[in-house]
């Protein structure tokens, strides 16, 4: 039994300590054969991209010649062809995975210094007459406090000196290569570093007559609009791509193999639940190699890969994103799939503007799958941009979900697990009590009339368009109370639901869905419907109006009366819940006061 090592990324280590490893070495054959001049793979974060990339660099480059042990016994080492062609080219290898900056001036700063280390390990060459003295001039003008000009173009020329050296062209790879793009737009500076960029991809791998090959990965396509629209010759391989579709990540195959090696063969159907359901081109069944190592080593399920992260642009685009996004995340949550046209050409400056690059990137970074794609209608008609229809990838993705929507709720958490059971109980009362002290909570944050925090559960106003709320109006306010009744609803709509999500073992949570004669605001469905503990609820929200109510106490009755009146329950008797077993609330607001009737 193999000693299973976490985190470990450098091929070399891996091979000379022999660690557990899963042969992916048909990956260097694949791309080499494929003979395109500059390859682009995404794949999510933890999918072994940066191992793969360090293989490939111990396989080509000539630092590593005669270094047989490292593949010996593996697939690759079987072919004599490519036996002679391990350790025979110069390798330029750059990682930009640590660049996380939140400033412009630092993310290019740490992007000089990557450059610089390089150059640093190469300055043996400079030694050799075969450069003039404006070249070593050159070479040592590259420093971390170089010029924007001179960093842009110093992959290019490092190309020519060792390729003059050597007297082979190079392999240049770029590992991670998006990862300061995504931090950038999270904290302000897309416009400028997109500008650095460009001009620095454009002088590595296209205008760059000394590249034997190049390759890049990342987690998304940015759009080539934005930094690759000068590389006309660029090779793009995404999770719908089947070329490469088995090279990153686990296969079951493998995973089955894995645990039967490190006995655990009892737990594959229970490990295929949590970490198994990422779908590359046709290639379904893959699995998170970062989730199942660290399962391996620790022997428990938990958030391996979701946890692995911060998930901050993820978070973002959530939380305020506009209550379209949020009903589909219930759906999605709930365990339904949603129908969506997906552009894998990722626009970042179109996140908050543009539903669909919500979606794409979401895809992109593994926290959705592909169940299938559509690209006819009814009729037979090919529809103008196939439809794809997208399912939560997992229960750890959806435990990392879930873990999101409660952690905006975090400064009221107390009250928020005594509402949850109060309601579960119909204790009115507790309801009432537990519920105001919440709405307080949150609220209270838009009476500063200051700017939300991005920490706060406040923004979840903003993801259900209250956007007087969430501009810093006061629900206090006499003069704009009323005028926002039905903002306000949406706003408490969200709240409530957000409370209910980490019931989804137990519910199916559905909201603004037809059910007798008009439309619930929310539905929670018990999964056992023989569990008299978990009852049927129907949930209907009022906003006091003082053109209608005098009261609160009569802005409830009418949340209730419209339940009866509608017939909501037919959905859930229809689906099996004993209609005694069904519970009504209706929820009546009036700026930070709440009032809860039913049962």
């Amino acid at each position: 039994m193999k000693r299973v090592a976490i985190g470990k990324q450098s091929f070399e280590d891996i091979r000379k300590k022999d660690c557990f490893y899963i042969d992916k070495t048909d990956f260097i054959k694949d791309w080499w054969e494929s003979a395109d001049d500059v390859t682009l793979i995404t794949r999510p974060r933890r999918f072994g991209k940066t191992l793969n990339m360090d293989m490939l660099k111990c396989f080509f480059s000539n630092q590593y010649e005669g270094r047989k042990e490292l593949f010996d016994g593996l697939d690759i080492w079987k072919d004599e062809e490519y036996r002679k062609l391990q350790g025979t080219y110069p390798v330029i290898f750059l990682s930009f995975a640590g660049i996380k900056q939140t400033e412009y001036s630092k993310a290019v700063t740490m992007i000089k210094n990557e450059i610089t280390d390089i150059y640093n390990k190469y300055d043996y060459i400079m030694k050799s007459d075969l450069y003039n003295n404006n070249e070593k001039i050159q070479f040592k003008s590259v420093c971390p406090d170089m010029s924007d000009e001179i960093a842009q173009k110093a992959i290019n020329d490092l190309s020519n000196y060792l390729s003059r050296y050597y007297g082979k062209k190079v392999i240049i790879i770029l590992d991670e290569y998006d990862t300061p793009m995504q931090e950038a737009y999270v904290n302000g500076y897309w416009d400028e570093l997109v500008a650095f960029t460009r001009s620095l991809f454009n002088l590595t791998f296209k205008t760059n007559p000394y590249l034997e090959r190049g390759i890049m990965t990342g987690i998304t396509r940015v759009s080539k609009e934005s930094i690759f629209s000068d590389l006309n010759n660029l090779v793009v391989i995404t999770t719908t791509s089947n070329q490469y579709n088995t090279a990153f990540g686990f296969t079951e195959e493998e995973v089955f193999a894995a645990l039967d090696e490190q006995e655990l063969s009892g737990e594959k159907e229970k490990v295929k639940a949590w970490y198994d359901g990422f779908t590359f081109g046709d290639k379904k069944d893959i699995y998170n190699p970062w989730s199942i190592i660290n399962f391996l080593d620790e022997k428990k399920y938990k958030l391996y890969w979701a946890d692995s992260s911060s998930n901050a642009l993820v978070n973002k685009l959530i939380r305020t994103a506009p209550g379209e996004i949020k009903e589909k995340m219930e759906s999605l949550i709930s365990g339904e799939s949603i129908e969506t046209y997906i552009d894998e050409q990722i626009v970042f400056e179109q996140l908050d503007l543009d539903e669909n690059a919500i979606w794409s990137l979401l895809l992109a970074s593994g926290y959705l799958k592909v169940e299938y794609v559509k690209s006819e209608d009814e009729t037979g008609e090919s529809l103008d941009f196939p439809i794809y229809s997208l399912r939560i990838t997992n229960r750890e993705v959806r435990s990392m979900f879930l873990k999101m929507f409660k952690g905006w709720f975090n400064r009221s958490l107390s009250a928020y697990n005594n509402f949850v059971k109060s309601l579960l109980n119909g204790d009115i009362e507790s309801m009432n009590e537990y519920m105001n002290r919440v709405t307080r909570g949150v609220i209270s944050y838009f009476d500063t009339g200051k700017t939300p925090s991005d920490e706060e559960p406040e923004r979840l106003a903003s993801c259900y368009d209250c956007r007087g709320v969430a501009n810093g109006s006061s629900l206090n306010c006499c003069s704009n109370l009323y005028a926002m009744t039905e903002k306000s609803s949406h706003f408490y709509h969200g709240l409530v639901l957000g409370l209910m999500v980490d019931q989804v073992d137990n519910y199916i949570l559905s909201s603004n869905r037809e059910s007798g004669f008009g439309r619930y605001d929310i539905m929670l469905e018990p999964i056992d419907k023989n569990n008299e503990k978990l009852p049927g609820i129907v949930i209907e929200f009022k906003v006091f109006n003082q053109k209608k109510e005098d009261t609160l106490e009569e802005t409830v009755e009418n949340a209730l009366r419209q339940i009866k009146e509608k017939d909501y329950d037919a959905e859930l008797i229809k689906r099996g819940v004993k209609e005694e077993n069904i519970y009504h609330y209706g929820f009546a607001f009036k700026g930070k006061e709440v009032l809860i009737d039913g049962r």
